[in-house]
């Protein structure tokens, strides 16, 4: 099961489950449904065009592409300029895919446990708590010159 989707002025083609790097999208709040689905695959072998399909994912996370030089050049003219791009991503996990009253759904992940601090030995706090005495640094000796030959 797979749908092609547009965002971005890109196409993706995605599944329940896949997670993607789409352009920037401003106003989310952690839910995100692509109306501009160009087809869905139902079976194996069989492309659907849809007429209501909807994708629907939660937003992962957020970051910046790796860097992009542009450079300008212009021979015999003494022309050069240099400018970096990295261009904002949010990453988004695709949860469901409906169309024609069907719905697939992407597994649940599992939740992430916290991890339990455990409690240092009372010993090693006295230990801890005297501040440690800094030892001045020697300054390195300084170098012997030898005159110069005539």
């Amino acid at each position: 099961m797979y749908a092609v989707i547009r965002a971005g002025g890109k196409q993706y083609k995605v599944a329940p489950g896949d997670v993607i790097r789409v352009e920037k999208i401003n106003g989310t709040n952690g839910q995100i449904t692509f109306s501009d689905v160009l087809a869905v695959s139902a079976e194996a072998g069989s492309v659907v065009k849809p007429g209501e399909a909807t994708v629907s994912g939660e937003l992962v996370g957020e970051g910046r592409g790796a860097k992009i030089l542009v450079f300008h050049y212009k021979k015999k003219k003494q022309y050069k300029k240099l400018r970096g791009h990295r261009q904002d991503f949010h990453a988004v996990r695709i949860t469901e895919i409906a169309f024609d009253g069907q719905s697939f759904k992407a597994p649940e992940l599992p939740k992430k446990e916290k991890k339990v601090k455990k409690a240092a030995p009372e010993a090693h706090e006295e230990a801890s708590a005297k501040p440690a005495k800094k030892k001045a640094a020697k300054k390195p000796a300084a170098k012997k010159t030898t005159p110069k030959k005539k």
